[in-house]
């Protein structure tokens, strides 16, 4: 299990040894699926973007009208101190928001985690993703509704691919299970709607490096029969950070761009900069 080289997380701010952190079978709120979560990658002590995960872990609450008494402040503060009882240099914590009938009784967990990070050969030559139609229900929300994005991993696994892609019913490509989509066209960053995908914290941070180098970067959406049009593709995410894309479905992309390239080195230098 990837939680079994830790041995504490932390409940409401308390720090409790890992085999206590338990939720009934029958709470209801968590096997419906009410609530949000975010994972933080946490290098050397220091918690990446820890701010952003915060403030987007308060958005996901209230798109759901999960209603709370927590701030960023607190969770962030909670995290520190979990943190600092962690001795590893390199893991995520994943932390779940579980809504509850009354503000007080939600309950808040951190969790650390070993991440799954890609082979580093798939950051050189590209790797193989699948697209699959679903959509989820609240898509700007990081929630605890996962079943569609798990099923559609589980197929991507299946078929020896990295990531599974969404095409909505309207027949455009808007994110990964676990990633955000991003394809290179005429030298420019192509962006699916802010209302349609769930914005990452890397997207996010790659769209700002773009913009510093004069990248132009458009908000719109994808379709699934203009991939074959591409310059180029990529994922975005916390474990994966830049990861160009070498073959969606059947269809092989070009060489990898070097808008991409740049954007890949652009990042691993704000990340050793941190």
């Amino acid at each position: 299990m990837p939680h079994e080289r830790f041995s504490i997380c932390s409940h409401n701010g308390g720090i409790i040894p890992m085999e206590e952190a338990r939720i009934s079978v029958r709470n209801i709120e968590f096997s419906y699926g009410f609530g949000v979560y975010e994972t933080v990658r946490v290098i050397s002590n220091k918690p990446l973007f820890l701010r952003d995960h915060c403030t987007r872990l308060m958005h996901s609450a209230s798109v759901i009208e999960l209603k709370h008494s927590l701030s960023a402040d607190q969770i962030a503060a909670w995290m520190q101190e979990l943190i600092g009882e962690t001795q590893e240099e390199q893991y995520n914590l994943k932390i779940l928001l579980i809504g509850a009938p009354e503000p007080e009784q939600v309950q808040l967990y951190m969790l650390p985690l070993m991440p799954q990070f890609p082979d580093k050969r798939l950051l050189r030559r590209g790797t193989d993703v699948i697209t699959v139609k679903y959509e989820r229900p609240f898509p700007t929300a990081k929630t605890l509704s996962m079943l569609s994005s798990y099923l559609a991993y589980r197929k991507a696994k299946q078929r020896g691919c990295y990531e599974a892609l969404s095409v909505h019913r309207d027949g455009t490509v808007t994110e990964g299970t676990r990633s955000n989509f991003l394809a290179v066209k005429n030298g420019a960053i192509l962006t699916p709607p802010q209302e349609k995908i769930l914005a990452g914290i890397t997207r996010e941070h790659v769209l700002t490096l773009a913009e510093e180098e004069n990248i132009k970067v458009h908000e719109q959406d994808i379709p699934l029969t203009s991939i074959t049009e591409l310059d180029g593709a990529l994922l975005t995410s916390s474990s994966g950070k830049v990861m160009p894309i070498r073959k969606i479905d059947e269809i092989e992309l070009p060489e990898i761009p070097e808008v991409t390239k740049l954007l890949m080195r652009k990042y691993d230098e704000l990340l050793g900069s941190l």
